[in-house]
């Protein structure tokens, strides 16, 4: 062992300390955070939060994890866009999602940039004001009655961004990329809205239906 402190040598071997690694890591998702914000500020003309880009978080109490904080599904590192500046987001389950998008995108919809985050959500940008404006339109839509599991992020709330790690989930991805159409100007929250409805309430039915009758 050539220093007791610094790098570990075992043969051809070179191991770094687990702290190197850590900051490896922390570096190399800086570079990537920069990067991304650069993409989404100077590209698409969005806000990123001011304390996005610090980096993977300081370990918090919890059980022991190999390499740092536990799974627990906190950021780990993380790139915040704020909504109801450039855009709201309507928030819904994975699966009903995905089938609202190709209904969507099989009637000639046009759909904006669409967020996968590993939590089995899925994420649509629309027109800013949709949030504000969420329990009329479902109102207007004859679903103000219904038990839905979609949400609407809009004025003080945010949604993050790849590069961003979720602990112990995975990254948050694009499943509809921003491109130069839809960026700028994401669709009125009205032509998704019906079709998004309607696909979390058939999701919400099939989870409570008996598992025979459901297959």
């Amino acid at each position: 062992m050539d220093n007791l402190f610094g790098d570990l040598r075992l043969g051809h071997l070179r191991l770094a300390p687990r702290g190197t690694r850590r900051r490896t890591r922390a570096t190399a998702f800086q570079a990537a955070a920069f990067q991304a914000a650069a993409e989404y500020t100077g590209r698409w003309g969005w806000a990123v939060a001011a304390d996005a880009l610090a980096g993977p978080a300081e370990p918090h109490p919890g059980p022991p994890h190999p390499d740092g904080p536990p799974a627990d599904g906190r950021p780990a590192s993380a790139v915040l866009l704020p909504t109801g500046r450039a855009f709201d987001v309507l928030d819904v389950p994975g699966q009903a999602g995905l089938q609202a998008l190709v209904r969507l995108e099989r009637m000639g919809t046009q759909v904006g940039p669409v967020l996968a985050p590993p939590t089995g959500r899925l994420q649509f940008l629309v027109a800013a004001g949709a949030a504000r404006r969420l329990p009329e339109l479902l109102y207007r839509m004859g679903w103000d009655d219904a038990a839905l599991d979609l949400t609407c992020h809009g004025e003080g709330s945010h949604v993050a961004a790849p590069p961003t790690v979720l602990d112990g989930l995975g990254p948050v991805r694009w499943l509809r990329r921003p491109t130069r159409d839809n960026a700028g100007c994401p669709p009125e929250a009205r032509l998704l809205l019906g079709t998004l409805a309607y696909a979390c309430h058939r999701s919400r039915e099939r989870s409570s239906e008996p598992a025979w009758l459901a297959s």
